[in-house]
């Protein structure tokens, strides 16, 4: 987290999910008027799926739902789950891909989505196709065949407060382009 405005706290992991605090998946960075959660969320090709949908989405979920209880959240990161169709190159063919199968897909919808968070990239662009992951193999960067994995979503009261949400394609860090997000608070 890089950030003009000192935290009011920092904590690493959150209770109830290990793997979060271990493997470094979880940094809470609490401000005056939100809290910012950057996460990495496992892949579900590297653990098994049911955990990720049951296990990680549902504890995840909570403890966020649990934050905004007291202000509003932002849960910025790689979530590994393209949403919707228009967030992967190639839908069809992907169906059983982690990250895109359809319990990844509906775990996502019902724990965030439908759970007071907005995708902020597909609210305020939902017909644009921006991808901010392509996998090192057959040049898919330069073909553009990637997927929308990594979002910012954010408390639905933070919304009227977004002025813009976009994706850094050209930075080439690594395979995932870095996001920006901009409010006015």
């Amino acid at each position: 987290i890089i950030s003009k405005t000192k935290p009011l706290s920092v904590e690493y992991g959150i209770d109830g999910l290990p793997s979060a605090e271990a493997e470094g998946r979880v940094i809470v960075a609490e401000y005056e008027d939100f809290y910012l959660v950057n996460v990495y969320v496992p892949n579900s090709g590297s653990r098994t799926l049911e955990w990720r949908v049951t296990e990680w989405d549902e504890k995840f979920s909570a403890y966020v739902k649990g934050l905004e209880a007291s202000k509003p959240v932002i849960v910025a990161g790689d979530l590994n789950c393209a949403a919707e169709p228009i967030d992967i190159h190639s839908p069809k063919t992907n169906l059983k891909s982690a990250g895109y199968t359809p319990e990844e897909r509906a775990s996502f919808a019902s724990c965030y989505l439908e759970n007071g968070f907005v995708d902020c990239f597909r609210r305020m662009y939902p017909n644009a196709v921006g991808f901010t992951y392509w996998g090192y193999r057959g040049n898919l960067r330069a073909r553009n065949m990637g997927w929308r994995l990594d979002y910012f979503l954010v408390s639905e009261a933070l919304y009227p407060k977004m002025y813009d949400t976009f994706h850094l394609e050209g930075y080439m860090g690594s395979d995932h382009c870095p996001l920006g997000l901009t409010l006015t608070l």
